[in-house]
């Protein structure tokens, strides 16, 4: 009986190990392949480290990167908003969460984000500046239009 459960517990162990690693593995080399500008390859790599581990937070912002570059907006802001949803501190899905807003030209939305953006905010500060320019150029060219 003992040898039974030290059995199962080394099988569970070990394929729980080996699932992590090839979810991590998935990613990895999907990143590499964005990086490489391969991004049907690396889509198919970040949708497998999802099957792994649907709450891989960086699969959903590198998919939504890529359905950015393909000007699939519908498929990239489901892909950033669950990256933001599995991780409220994803500040590079935050910024483009407030890009893909100020393109709607909803700035309510966009000052609510950049809020937040302000909070969590580690290595990507200084976009609040950019955030702030575009906002006021979109505000300059809607009074313009008045």
């Amino acid at each position: 009986m003992i040898i039974r459960i030290i059995t199962f517990s080394i099988l569970f162990f070990g394929l729980n190990s080996l699932t992590q690693a090839s979810e991590n593995s998935f990613f990895n080399e999907g990143k590499k392949l964005f990086d490489q500008e391969k991004y049907e390859d690396s889509k198919f790599l970040f949708e497998r480290s999802i099957v792994y581990n649907p709450k891989h937070s960086n699969s959903y912002l590198y998919l939504g990167k890529i359905f950015k570059i393909e000007k699939n907006k519908k498929e990239e802001e489901k892909n950033i908003n669950t990256a933001l949803l599995l991780d409220p501190k994803n500040e590079e899905a935050m910024y483009i969460l407030i890009d893909l807003e100020l393109e709607r030209s909803n700035f309510s939305k966009v000052k609510e984000l950049k809020k937040d953006f302000k909070k969590i905010c580690i290595s990507l500060c200084e976009k609040i500046t950019s955030i702030d320019i575009r906002l006021k150029d979109f505000e300059n060219k809607d009074a313009s239009w008045e």
